[in-house]
């Protein structure tokens, strides 16, 4: 393996065909995920040492620790930066971390992982592979946190047969992915509309004594969703289930979705009412969904039952709830109705209308 950790930087840019960065100095990152698969509590469970509401007051902050003398060690710097890439402020970030480089501070796995954080982010994914041979050179090694950061920065740069690529290399060389990797590479998947793959991935993990959860199954389910294939998303819902792990709003989402778009109006209302009886509490995409189906059937009146009950449960119609209404009414050459929805929308919710307010379909 060792052989392998020392070429990967050069090899996996040719591989990956990312090009290399000019400079062999270039800055380098780490990437504390900010999507449902990643937290920025992936390395230190405690709570963040420092809560800011600007990031001016992080960057002051900053300046007056490089003015400490005995200057404050690599962790403080490291919580301090931690704090301002989870405010998403990337590009300050690197720059901060290039000085900290150059006031001969030596960085540690995870400096060098929030500046490759940082890069995936910014779709820079190879600067990100330049920070792992930054960390060769360092004689620190890689984790998995790392490789499952670029392996993420690849899909979300539409890279995703890279990704699996170097997923694969990962596994050759002893890595045991964990379950956020896997969840990547299974997003990854199924974004490029190949949600069968994404299966056979999910069976490799179950052998590999890494279970599936609700993030791996909700996935995979709305890409079938997608790809209308709505008996394999309920066959896969069974087997969770089945599992203990209960589906939640967005699986029924996706679920509704599809059947909405089928026009499959009463297997829409025995999902809907499965959700309820579930004690799975609709939101806002769950009622666009129902009400859009109820007014392609013709179904006005449940239309705006499922309005009045969204109201009653707590979830603020929008401009778009209402918009849907008024044009089933006008589909049933109901305009006093539809007039009463528009002033409804306006003086009750406080809601502005927008063009296709004024504009029905029909």
């Amino acid at each position: 393996m060792g052989g392998w950790i020392r070429n990967t930087t050069s090899s996996a840019l040719r591989f990956l065909q990312l090009g290399n960065p000019k400079s062999p100095n270039a800055p380098i990152c780490f990437y504390y995920f900010q999507n449902p698969f990643y937290s920025t509590s992936s390395f230190k469970k405690k709570k963040p040492r420092y809560v800011f509401d600007k990031i001016d007051d992080a960057l002051a902050l900053f300046h007056q620790m490089i003015q400490t003398r005995p200057r404050p060690s690599i962790v403080e710097f490291t919580q301090l930066l931690g704090t301002i890439v989870r405010m998403k402020h990337y590009e300050p970030a690197i720059s901060l971390l290039r000085q900290i480089e150059l006031l001969g501070i030596t960085h540690d796995v995870y400096t060098l992982s929030m500046l490759l954080n940082c890069f995936c982010h910014l779709g820079r994914v190879g600067f990100g592979f330049s920070v792992l041979g930054k960390l060769f050179k360092l004689g620190l090694q890689p984790n998995i946190v790392i490789f499952s950061t670029l392996i993420n920065g690849l899909c979300l740069g539409g890279k995703v047969a890279q990704a699996v690529r170097l997923f694969d290399d990962m596994l050759r060389e002893g890595y045991q992915p964990n379950l956020i990797t896997y969840n990547t590479i299974v997003n990854g998947l199924c974004k490029i509309g190949d949600p069968t793959r994404a299966i056979r991935l999910m069976r490799t993990m179950e052998e590999r004594d890494c279970a599936p959860n609700i993030v791996t199954y909700n996935t995979i389910i709305d890409s079938l969703c997608k790809d209308k294939l709505v008996t394999e998303a309920l066959n896969l819902i069974s087997e969770m289930t089945g599992k203990g792990i209960p589906p939640d709003v967005f699986t029924y989402n996706s679920l509704l979705h599809a059947m909405c778009n089928t026009s499959q109006w009463e297997e829409v209302i025995t999902l809907w009412n499965e959700m309820l009886a579930n004690n799975c509490e609709p939101d806002v995409v769950s009622y666009s969904m129902l009400l859009v189906a109820a007014c392609k059937e013709g179904k006005i009146s449940e239309a705006h039952d499922i309005v009045e009950r969204m109201i009653q449960d707590g979830a603020q119609p929008d401009t778009v709830i209402y918009n849907v209404l008024m044009d089933g009414y006008c589909l049933q050459g109901k305009m006093d109705e539809a007039r009463k929805v528009l002033n409804s929308m306006m003086t009750i919710s406080g809601c502005v209308p927008n063009v296709y307010s004024y504009t029905p379909s029909w």
